[in-house]
């Protein structure tokens, strides 16, 4: 998977917890089929840092607790404020990339925000997302940062295809062209 590199984005409103952790695992996994990865926290980071990243990767792992049954404001204001290319914009940086989705929350009766975030990515970004996308609630952990045996599979795998998913994007003229329609 050379030359493959991977941006997580933790949008939890402090550094570090469960989605860090999910999001961690997801790279590991992209990490060990030899993609290059990064991790950004938008509360430390900013929106402005994490959209001038998304120009040096090939592909994104969007993570975000649940509130409300929905992913959180700062992963809503980090979307609102990345380029589509469209209506004057004069950029695009989300364009010929791919996506990996982590929600986490307190229990699963949340996990069907992970469709709303994915349909967001597809639709509006024209990003490839990679599907199903992950939820983990608390069940998922053995503390705030280590996962249990059977997550942490279950995300490395994801970043794994992930990190496929990103190398047939990346050698596809086609798929990089795909832009938004409206």
């Amino acid at each position: 998977m050379t030359g493959v590199n991977v941006l997580g984005v933790v949008a939890g409103p402090e550094p570090g917890g469960r989605t860090a952790t999910a999001v961690a695992g997801v790279l590991a996994g992209a990490a060990k089929v030899g993609a290059s990865t990064s991790l950004l926290e938008l509360s430390e980071s900013g929106a402005d840092a994490v959209i001038a990243a998304f120009a040096t990767t090939d592909a994104v792992v969007f993570g975000s607790p649940v509130y409300r049954a929905t992913y959180s404001a700062l992963l809503k204001d980090l979307l609102e404020r990345t380029e589509r290319g469209k209506w004057g914009e004069k950029s695009a940086p989300l364009q010929g990339k791919v996506a990996a989705t982590v929600l986490t929350g307190a229990s699963g009766h949340h996990f069907l925000a992970v469709g709303d975030l994915r349909n967001v990515l597809a639709g509006f970004f024209a990003v490839q997302v990679l599907s199903p996308g992950l939820y983990f609630d608390h069940g998922g952990y053995v503390d705030r940062s280590t996962l249990t045996e059977d997550s942490a599979a279950l995300a490395a795998a994801h970043g794994a295809a992930l990190a496929d998913l990103a190398a047939a994007v990346k050698s596809s003229e086609a798929l990089q062209a795909i832009t938004p329609q409206v």
